[in-house]
């Protein structure tokens, strides 16, 4: 079982930066490929980044290719998000998710979820 909990969302400028964090309960965490999705109002929840277990390989969607860095700190069992240039369209709830497979882009295949954080960015 891991529990995920997200913080650092909030308002923003387009532009500007946010750093998300995803903290996970359990000493399996290490053992998990984690990854950040979103969900716009209305929309399905959608692909946003993923890193393998030991932080060695990372996947990104395109839209977010170049702007947005995923990493882990395994000793500190939190995954970060760190987002730059941020656009209005990047405004969503972001969720982290985990699983033991690295690499997977569909939110149906993620067996743990967090509780989600607001990103808004003003235009």
């Amino acid at each position: 079982q891991v529990q995920l909990v997200e913080s650092g969302g909030g308002l923003v400028q387009a532009g500007g930066s946010l750093r998300l964090s995803c903290t996970a309960s359990g000493r399996t965490f290490r053992t998990y490929a984690m990854a950040w999705f979103r969900q716009a109002p209305g929309k399905e929840r959608e692909f946003v980044a993923a890193i393998s277990w030991s932080g060695s390989r990372t996947d990104y969607a395109d839209l977010v290719k170049g702007r947005f860095t995923i990493s882990r700190d395994n000793a500190k069992n939190t995954v970060y998000l760190q987002m730059n240039s941020l656009k209005p369209e990047d405004t969503a709830v972001y969720y982290c998710g985990a699983d033991p497979s690295f690499g997977l882009t569909y939110y149906g295949n993620y067996d743990y979820w967090g509780q989600g954080t607001q990103v808004t960015v003003s235009s």
